[in-house]
């Protein structure tokens, strides 16, 4: 198998960053290449760097930023290996993650997409539960030990009911990508509907219960301005009703009804607007009930 290409798109704090890197180099398989693509400004970055000696380690800054997608589109355009992973700048690469992704696609061959164990981690690097880390794993994940291969229809009735998945966890078929490319337009939902075109295109998952990556959910502060407008379910409202007309047109009728429902985002957005209420944000809260009252219509 050849070496496995990790991407890092990297905007925000930059210590975190610094042990994102410093996981990827404590590896127990050595054989994989980092590629850091800076989307900001932030002083010492590029000396840091020129300072770590790993040949392994390449990094460069855009000139002008780039946004999520944009920054997302130029790591898949330098990717070389046959596989590799978009992780995010404050996760943390357990040391057997290559070895398990590698061990996963020797089994099933082919397969576009990897999803191996994830502990969900705080702010402060300990591990932490939430209210939608634990529906994932209780309400919508797969049930299985060891390893399994999924796809189908089935796979994604079970992503468009509640999406279980972790993105920058995820160990990806560059060739596979490429070929679908991050829908235009998306931001908060890019990752699942990369996953349902993939499976709309006859591709296939591993979902492997070796735990190897630690996935970052930070708090959101009940004073941010923008924690509870609503905004991203505008996004996903119209994403979810436009899939569920896609699923229908290609006869995944289960798959277009659990898409119209999208129950578990709707769940989410419920518990929000209690806080939205606290911190004032009565034009959110309002956002937030109607897309959790429906999915009949877009908002």
């Amino acid at each position: 198998m050849t070496t496995i290409d990790i991407m890092l798109p990297y905007y925000g704090d930059v210590a975190l960053m610094q042990a994102a890197v410093r996981s990827i180099q404590a590896q127990t398989d050595p054989d994989w290449r980092l590629q850091v693509v800076d989307d900001g400004k932030e002083p010492g970055v590029p000396e840091w760097f020129a300072a770590l000696g790993d040949e392994r380690v390449t990094y460069q800054r855009n000139e002008q930023n780039l946004g999520v997608t944009g920054n997302y589109d130029k790591c898949l355009g330098l990717v070389d290996a046959e596989h590799f992973v978009m992780m995010g700048t404050d996760d943390i690469m357990l040391p057997g993650y290559v070895a398990a992704v590698r061990a996963a696609l020797a089994e099933f061959p082919g397969s576009a997409m990897v999803q191996p164990g994830v502990q969900v981690i705080d702010g402060q690097g300990k591990p932490s539960t939430t209210l939608a880390d634990e529906s994932k794993r209780r309400l919508y994940a797969p049930r299985f030990s060891g390893r399994k291969l999924m796809g189908g229809e089935q796979l994604a009735v079970s992503l468009l009911r509640g999406n279980w998945l972790y993105f920058p966890s995820i160990c990806w078929r560059t060739e596979a990508v490429r070929k679908m490319g991050f829908r235009p337009g998306l931001e908060i939902i890019q990752d699942l509907a990369l996953v349902i075109d993939l499976l709309r295109d006859g591709e296939q998952m591993i979902v492997d219960d070796t735990l190897c990556f630690q996935y970052r959910r930070h708090a959101v502060s009940i004073s941010s301005a923008t924690a509870f407008s609503g905004s991203r379910f505008t996004e996903s409202r119209r994403y979810f009703l436009d899939e569920a007309q896609r699923m229908e047109e290609m006869g995944w009728t289960r798959a277009a009804k659990a898409s119209r429902l999208h129950l578990s985002s709707r769940i989410h957005a419920m518990t929000l607007v209690p806080g939205a209420l606290r911190a004032g944000r009565r034009d959110g809260a309002r956002t937030l009930f109607r897309y959790a009252a429906g999915p009949a219509r877009r908002i």
